[in-house]
């Protein structure tokens, strides 16, 4: 009879832990980072209250605004290049094709490895040995490092970011793709579906719920690109490639803005949370329809 109090009794003990640490170093750091974003904080010593300022100033400060615009510039276009390479993969990982479980292995294993270790790999790759081949081939543009150039740095973290984050994009539609019933190609096969417009009207539809999570994810993930610019190129060549995240942290902890990169924060919470919501009800709809 008691069976039942000591089952709620141990899940109890075992979620008061969990949630202790996550109030711990989740909610309180945050309700912290909002009270200070108030005031005039540089990380050390004493400070004032400035009520509203800071927020005011980020809209006025040029830095700040070249840092989103990067960021949502970076995030957009690896959203796309990420989703249409996942998705081609997954087709193809998911037909009869031979080792094909070698090959998803082999194409999961990036998204094994450290962001900041493939990060300084692909910094040493950019800035020696794609330059020495550039040179062997005589070609001019590649002779120098895309990384010391404004205009094509963000290249090369755009392809660091869409390498990592493809394995785990085409796992997610592989799994979309197995959920999809043979018989529904057959009648497609029957009413002349097939190619393209198989993949059109049967395949793509039946898998609109695994493409809308790869496109939340990916989003949130590059507009909180942070490891990839570090190792890359740090915000370099002239704040050409500062990240949003990049900017919070180098300036609240070493460039004395603590409480005006703590406001930055908060606002930048809020974007990806509206953004989130936006694409999950957009989405939603969609398979609504469908």
């Amino acid at each position: 009879m008691d069976m039942p109090n000591e089952r709620k009794r141990t899940f109890l003990l075992i979620t008061i832990p969990i949630l202790a640490l996550f109030i711990c170093f989740n909610t309180i750091p945050l309700i912290r980072g909002v009270i200070y974003s108030f005031t005039n904080f540089k990380g050390f010593g004493k400070y004032d209250w400035v009520g509203l300022r800071n927020y005011i100033d980020l809209f006025s400060d040029l830095r700040v605004g070249k840092s989103y615009w990067f960021t949502f510039k970076l995030a957009i276009v690896s959203t796309v290049v990420v989703n249409v390479l996942s998705l081609v993969l997954a087709l193809a990982l998911n037909s009869q094709i031979r080792a094909k479980s070698f090959f998803r292995g082999a194409y999961f294993l990036p998204n094994i490895l450290g962001a900041l270790v493939v990060g300084y790999i692909f910094n040493y790759f950019f800035t020696y040995i794609l330059p020495a081949l550039g040179s062997m081939i005589g070609s001019e543009a590649l002779s120098a490092s895309i990384l010391s150039n404004p205009k094509t740095a963000w290249l090369g973290i755009l392809a660091v970011c869409a390498w990592q984050a493809v394995a785990m994009n085409t796992i997610i539609y592989i799994s979309g793709l197995q959920t999809v019933p043979e018989d529904v190609y057959e009648a497609g096969g029957l009413d002349g579906a097939t190619g393209f417009k198989q993949f059109r009207y049967l395949t793509f539809p039946l898998i609109i719920p695994f493409f809308s999570i790869n496109m939340v994810l990916c989003v949130k993930n590059f507009l909180m690109v942070f490891d990839q610019v570090m190792a890359l190129t740090k915000g370099g060549p002239a704040q050409s490639t500062e990240s949003i995240s990049y900017l919070i942290y180098n300036n609240g902890m070493s460039g004395g803005q603590f409480g005006f990169q703590s406001a930055n924060a908060v606002i930048f919470f809020l974007v990806i949370v509206t953004l989130s919501v936006a694409q999950m009800r957009f989405s939603g709809k969609k398979e609504e329809q469908l």
